[in-house]
């Protein structure tokens, strides 16, 4: 072997062992980004889970909305366990009177006021002017509770933010649902505005005493029921309310005495989450 053909012997082995060397040091190294793929997949999913939506707000800035409205709560609103955190809503939310008493988180980031930080409201209301896709009219109670601390007044000064907005059951443990009957309600003709029910209400059906049919009641408007039965209703009444979200029914067994009244209030021992 000639001495050129032996350096390059040598040449070749040198820098066959030097790309070994460096392809250990860059196999150690390697960190594939598929590891913390379940990392960036679970951030992922939990942004996605908040949805876009407006939010104006109306009545005192520190009230309830307005007393009433379209869902026929009345005074209710603002007290527990409701405690004027309530809002009205367009069609999207207030849906011709099923979206009463349905519970959301609602937060706002884009104004200084803001506090990022969630707070719950319960639809009461209608809100027939709100003309975007998804709009909270929310009491101005609840407006305020978005903002940081001691800056509610300029938050609601801001009058209209964007927002966003996370459907969630409502946290009625404690309370059961109440029956407030209808002042037009008479022996022959029964309405009831449904109150506290943890989940949205799909069907409401009545049953009278001694009976084993159940009558399916209509919605009258907002959450008020009714059954115009043309016969004098035997009481005690007792209500099957099924729930829209789970599908689960719950019986209110003669919740209904049998001297009622319209006006009165009565208070089962039932409701979805108990």
């Amino acid at each position: 072997m000639t001495m050129e053909a032996v350096l390059s012997f040598h040449h070749s082995s040198y820098f066959f062992i030097l790309f070994l060397l460096l392809l250990l040091k860059s196999c150690s190294a390697f960190h594939p980004k598929i590891l913390n793929a379940s990392i960036i997949s679970t951030s992922a999913v939990s942004n996605s889970n908040w949805s876009p939506a407006v939010a104006t707000w109306y009545g005192s800035p520190n009230g309830d909305g307005s007393e009433g409205g379209a869902c026929g709560y009345g005074p209710t609103v603002g007290q527990a366990p409701f405690n004027s955190m309530i809002s009205a809503g367009g069609n999207s939310l207030f849906q011709s009177g099923n979206g009463c008493g349905e519970c959301y988180q609602v937060k706002c980031t884009g104004n200084a006021a803001c506090s990022g930080n969630p707070v719950t409201v319960t639809i009461t209301d209608s809100c027939p002017g709100c003309s975007e896709s998804v709009h909270f009219d929310l009491s101005g109670t609840a407006f305020g509770a978005m903002a940081k601390s001691g800056q509610a007044d300029q938050l609601r000064n801001a009058g209209f933010i964007q927002i966003q907005y996370l459907r969630m059951k409502c946290n009625y443990r404690g309370w059961e649902i109440n029956f407030h009957v209808d002042a037009g309600s008479n022996p022959y003709y029964f309405a009831t505005v449904i109150e506290y029910e943890d989940e949205g209400i799909a069907a409401v059906d009545l049953q009278e005493a001694g009976g084993n049919a159940w009558v399916p009641m209509q919605q009258s408007w907002g959450a008020i029921w009714k059954l115009n039965w043309g016969t004098q209703l035997r009481a005690p009444l007792s209500l099957r309310v099924k729930s829209s979200e789970s599908g689960n029914t719950i019986v209110a067994r003669d919740v209904i005495p049998a001297n009622w009244q319209p006006g009165k209030t009565y208070v089962s021992k039932v409701n979805f989450m108990s």
